[in-house]
């Protein structure tokens, strides 16, 4: 892909990377981001559905500064050299345009608990910006950024079955539900998108 398409979703914001979707866009996590991280992530229904991102606030500023931060510069980097993605991680912020506030996270990485050709993308928002479609549109800029710029061929989602927010919104970013699995002793809905599938793009 050329730099001018390029530049249609991802550009430079005072040198922090960032992916334009629309009336939002992704960041990449800094560490004034830590409060509004650890803010988001101790809400109720947040810390229901993902509660590996439960901490006090003195563990999310060590996670941010020492493995958040340097991971998405192993990723970026990765990228810039287009060499394989293999296990990096990439964490990005959910920023609104109009306001610049930091509403949640959309972020791919490795999950363990899949099979093999297990990277996945998740996402988050704040209880006050739900029913907005921020959800998917972090989601397909991601997806869009990470089958268009990187080696990356198959990405995972999973959600908790009753979690019907959730399952919609991978569902409108065109994976296709391929099973349930069970993760930690809750069942959740798995899905796959490939990218010749992916129509986002």
């Amino acid at each position: 892909m050329s730099e001018k398409s390029q530049s249609t979703f991802v550009h430079q914001l005072k040198n922090v990377f960032t992916i334009d979707c629309g009336d939002i866009y992704l960041r990449e996590f800094t560490i004034s981001d830590v409060d509004d991280i650890y803010s988001i992530s101790n809400q109720s229904e947040i810390f229901k559905y993902l509660p590996d991102w439960k901490s006090s606030r003195e563990q999310r500023l060590n996670w941010v500064a020492n493995y958040e931060i340097p991971s998405n510069n192993e990723f970026l980097k990765t990228v810039a050299n287009k060499e394989k993605i293999e296990n990096h991680h990439l964490k990005l912020g959910i920023i609104l345009k109009e306001t610049s506030q930091f509403i949640g996270w959309c972020c791919t990485g490795v999950k363990d608990e899949l099979p093999d050709q297990n990277r996945e993308i998740m996402y988050a928002v704040s209880e006050q910006f739900h029913n907005k479609g921020y959800a998917t549109k972090a989601a397909k800029g991601l997806i869009n950024y990470l089958f268009s710029q990187t080696n990356i061929e198959l990405l995972n989602a999973v959600a908790r079955m009753e979690n019907q927010s959730s399952n919609k919104v991978i569902e409108k970013c065109g994976f296709s539900l391929i099973g349930t699995i069970q993760i930690d002793g809750e069942l959740y809905n798995h899905y796959k998108l490939g990218k010749n599938d992916c129509t986002i793009i």
